[in-house]
């Protein structure tokens, strides 16, 4: 059953080309879903799982900074969401992200976006590893039409969103994300459709399933 993990820089298609390759598939998109599921799991809002994903800095940071703008007459009466000393939201995210990866790929037939799945899943040789890319300047426009931002705005969110992503995968996996060595196929979408983007990952999916299986 095909596994295909997309990693993408902001602005260049990751979800489009996610949404098509997965219809023609009849895969499941595992994204906000991924979000959604370690949320539940560990009872906390999937803003705040969002907010960690392919990020750097800590979430534990957020929430110390949060409870010291509480009133001081809220202090006696309030009870920390993590009785346990030791819990590190941050490592139990990043720990339950990497386990419903697994599982997702388990089960095959999945287009996993973003969230480190390709070095999660590294020592899996059947799984498709993609990364989309596309000059700065065609992205800022795509990202100017989607969200409505000035160029300014456009530009600052996808190098804040890149930066982070990068940082994510170094800190985490020691990988390099804009290496074209750790994908099976590099596209830049801003040459080629996200129709043909699609078309290009079903092919190379064909083209994996004909080699012959490596014992481990």
């Amino acid at each position: 059953m095909p596994i295909v993990t997309i990693s993408r820089q902001f602005g260049a298609g990751g979800s489009s080309v996610a949404a098509l390759v997965a219809a023609e598939l009849g895969a499941e998109i595992v994204d906000k879903k991924l979000i959604d599921e370690v949320a539940g799991r560990l009872t906390l809002e999937p803003s705040q799982v969002e907010a960690e994903a392919e990020r750097p800095r800590t979430l534990l940071e957020r929430l110390v900074r949060s409870f010291s703008t509480l009133e001081p007459g809220m202090g006696a009466g309030w009870s920390p969401p993590y009785p346990d000393p030791l819990f590190d939201p941050r490592k139990e995210i990043i720990h339950l992200t990497e386990q419903v990866i697994r599982e997702v790929a388990a089960q095959g037939n999945t287009v996993i976006v973003g969230r480190g799945a390709g070095s999660v899943l590294l020592d899996r040789p059947d799984v498709f590893r993609v990364f989309l890319r596309a000059p700065e300047a065609a992205r800022v426009k795509v990202l100017m039409a989607r969200f409505g931002w000035s160029e300014a705005q456009a530009r600052r969110k996808m190098h804040e969103t890149d930066s982070n992503r990068a940082a994510y995968i170094r800190q985490l996996y020691g990988r390099d994300w804009c290496d074209p060595d750790e994908y099976d196929l590099v596209v830049n979408t801003a040459r080629i459709s996200y129709q043909a983007t699609a078309e290009l990952i079903i092919r190379g999916l064909t083209e994996l399933e004909r080699l012959p299986a490596t014992v481990g």
